[in-house]
């Protein structure tokens, strides 16, 4: 593998969560930290591929930290 590549697979992995392969043969997206009240990790989405699975990852990603880059892009 690259080096880049290996390096992006590294900081999404510790950045927002963790994908796991199921029994069913799908992929789910869990969350990096664990609920203090349950003490499991939160339920992020179930999809058919990896594939899917580190899109949604991404979508995440640039809902927890984009938005609030792009609220103050407006004009002033």
């Amino acid at each position: 593998m690259r080096v880049d590549v290996v390096l992006r697979v590294i900081l999404v992995r510790r950045e927002i969560g963790m994908i796991r392969k199921l029994k069913t043969g799908e992929y789910r997206l869990y969350s990096r930290k664990v609920d203090s009240r349950t003490g499991k990790r939160r339920n992020l989405g179930t999809f058919p591929t990896r594939e899917g699975a580190e899109k949604h990852e991404r979508e995440v990603q640039f809902f927890k930290r984009g938005r609030r880059h792009l609220e103050g892009s407006g004009s002033m």
